[in-house]
Order: C-alpha cells, then structure tokens, then sequence
C-alpha cells in the first residue's frame, strides 16, 4: 500500500488490531498453553509461570506483525479470531 493511501482509519484499525487483537491472541495461547501444559503433567502454577512469561515475549511480536501484515483485515482475523478460538478450545479442554 503506497503512504499516501494511508488514511487515520486504517492506523486506527492497525493500533487497534495490534492492542485489542494482540491481547485476545495471546489471551488464547496463554489459556491454551496452560490447559495442555497441566494435562501433560505440568504443575498449574509452572505452566501459569511459564505462560505468563511467553507472554510478554509473543505480544510483543504479534503487536509488530499486526502493522507488517498484509491487510488489517487479516491481522484482525488471525489475532482476534484466532485468540477468541484458541481461548474457547482452551476453556472446552479445560472443562
């Protein structure tokens, strides 16, 4: 996309993609991660520890990832809806 084409709509749905959308994804892995790692044996509070601290690590590059994609659309589809799916496979797992 040429700079010029750049309207505040479009940054405004990057940063939000990047905050809002990074958020849910990493929500997702961090649920996810927690309920495989427990079911693999992990004690609860290691796998929290450990997931919490990837955490930071994983935001930080989604956050990036959401301004380098090719669209918004997508960075909006794979950070919000892949978070929201992973959070809800987490939470069936978990239950």
């Amino acid at each position: 996309m040429k700079a010029s084409a750049l309207t505040p709509l479009h940054i405004l749905s990057r940063v939000g993609a990047a905050l809002l959308g990074g958020y849910c994804f990493v929500w997702g892995v961090t649920t996810l991660g927690i309920v495989l790692a427990t079911a693999l044996g992990m004690s609860f509070s290691e796998a929290r520890t450990l997931f919490y601290l990837l955490a930071f690590l994983l935001f930080t590059a989604v956050f990036c990832w959401a301004f380098a994609a090719a669209s918004h659309g997508r960075a909006w589809l794979v950070l919000a809806g892949g978070g929201a799916a992973m959070t809800l496979l987490g939470w069936l797992l978990a239950h």
